[in-house]
């Protein structure tokens, strides 16, 4: 089947008014990815050769976000909404162009397996000219039936016109469909709009096709893979749906979460076998992490690269741009962004490193932070190898410690300090004996008065 081309067609011109929201339906994320792009994935993974997005409300926001998740995929406007059909005709140009096979979707349908869609693709390679994608919900009540005789589908009945017999049927439509190419065209063309609303269906063409003597068949996909998303609370039952499947493949892959349900992942975490993950961690987009790294609760990570048995938490923060070699350690309550923290390095607790380099097996203390920013410009901090800053200590971008360099606890320090050196940024302590004293009963006769 490798050799066969695969245009996958994504319908993705619904408003979403159940939404409640300005942004496009489809838009909305399931792990931190719009839920079409997850469809996209699917398409591709399936084995189409080209994606032909199909939108309407929100169409140049569409457009710019199908840059990022489908830079090859082309766009059509559905300019009217007359109905499933008339939808996919909207990338007539691209269907012209001649493919084996024709994947139609729904971009509010993000649990789809791609392995539904390649079973599908097979019915197609062997003589099929419709395949029709069902499955089996709890209830059927409310979904359009797949008709079935003799292994063919004859056709597909919506509930109001069934039969008391066919209302028994737990077989339903779930929308997707794979068409044969050289006869995708013909058939939707084929489709009429006499009917109560005045729309051209898609599942028309299943009746065009027996008609035409063609033969038309169905798959079955998992109820979860047909799951359409209409509101924000069906979006959070997706998600929860996804990471289970992400949390599952992660722990069989050598993964140990402690609290499993707890733990949040997006489309892209790469995680490491005999890495332990405590309860409450949280993977933004972005996150790479190698084998043996130890997480531990309440953890946020996002863009970061984490390399083999590094320690992070709890109450970490990796920000965008975290990089920490092997064996590093940011502690709890450190916040990490656009920095190096190399082998060995250790930032225990309550600390900032920003835009910063940690050399190797350098200790920085307690309450330390890199004031990287002026109000207008980043500057970069470069802290060598062995270095140990004391706790509570100011680091004023630009500037470079060396190896080995010493800063004193307490210090703010703003000009480089070499290598080995001992530095320090601070007041002279001055004491004053009996003054404390003094001061305290001050103040507690200002309080009587």
């Amino acid at each position: 089947m490798t050799s066969r081309t695969c245009l996958s067609i994504i319908l993705a011109a619904g408003e979403g008014t159940r939404m409640k929201s300005a942004l496009p339906k489809v838009l909305h994320q399931i792990a931190g990815l719009p839920m079409v792009a997850h469809v996209v994935k699917a398409a591709e993974t399936a084995g189409a050769t080209d994606i032909a997005l199909v939108i309407g409300h929100g169409a140049e926001e569409m457009r710019k976000a199908a840059e990022k998740f489908a830079p090859r995929a082309g766009t059509f406007v559905q300019d009217k909404r007359l109905g499933t059909a008339h939808a996919v005709l909207a990338a007539r140009e691209a269907l012209a162009k001649g493919y084996d096979d024709v994947l139609v979707m729904f971009g509010d349908t993000p649990l789809i397996d791609a392995a539904a869609l390649g079973e599908a693709r097979a019915k197609l390679a062997e003589g099929a000219a419709v395949v029709v994608i069902g499955f089996r919900p709890p209830s059927p009540a409310g979904y359009g039936r797949l008709i079935e005789t003799g292994g063919k589908l004859t056709a597909i009945r919506e509930e109001k016109d069934c039969t008391d017999e066919e209302r028994k049927i737990g077989f339903c439509n779930a929308g997707m469909m794979a068409v044969s190419g050289k006869h995708a065209l013909a058939l939707l063309d084929g489709v009429g709009n006499a009917n109560a609303k005045g729309e051209y269906y898609l599942t028309d063409i299943v009746e065009i096709a027996n008609g035409k003597g063609l033969d038309v068949v169905a798959t079955e996909a998992g109820y979860e893979n047909a799951l359409g998303i209409n509101n924000r609370a069906e979006l959070a039952e997706a998600e929860a749906i996804w990471q289970k499947r992400r949390r599952k493949e992660a722990m069989l892959a050598g993964v140990t979460l402690i609290a499993p349900e707890t733990v949040y992942f997006s489309f892209d975490t790469e995680i490491g076998q005999d890495t332990v993950v405590e309860p409450n961690v949280f993977f933004g987009p972005g996150v790479m992490i190698a084998s043996g790294v130890k997480i531990h609760a309440f953890s946020h990570l996002e863009g970061a690269t984490v390399a083999a048995n590094a320690d992070i938490g709890p109450y970490a923060r990796l920000r965008p741009g975290s990089d920490l070699a092997a064996k590093a350690k940011v502690g709890n309550f450190v916040e990490v962004k656009n920095a190096r923290i190399e082998a060995g390095a250790k930032v225990n607790h309550l600390t900032y490193i920003g835009d910063a380099r940690v050399g190797a097996g350098a200790n920085i203390g307690a309450g330390t932070i890199t004031c990287n920013y002026d109000g207008y410009s980043k500057f970069f901090t470069d802290i060598g190898a062995g270095a140990f800053v004391g706790s509570n200590s100011s680091l004023v971008a630009p500037i470079k410690l060396g190896d080995g360099a010493y800063i004193a606890s307490g210090s703010v320090i703003t000009e480089d300090v070499p290598e080995d050196a001992l530095a320090f940024g601070r007041a002279r302590q001055k004491t004053l004996p009996g003054k404390g004293k003094e001061l305290r009963e001050r103040r507690a006769s200002a309080v009587k008065k």
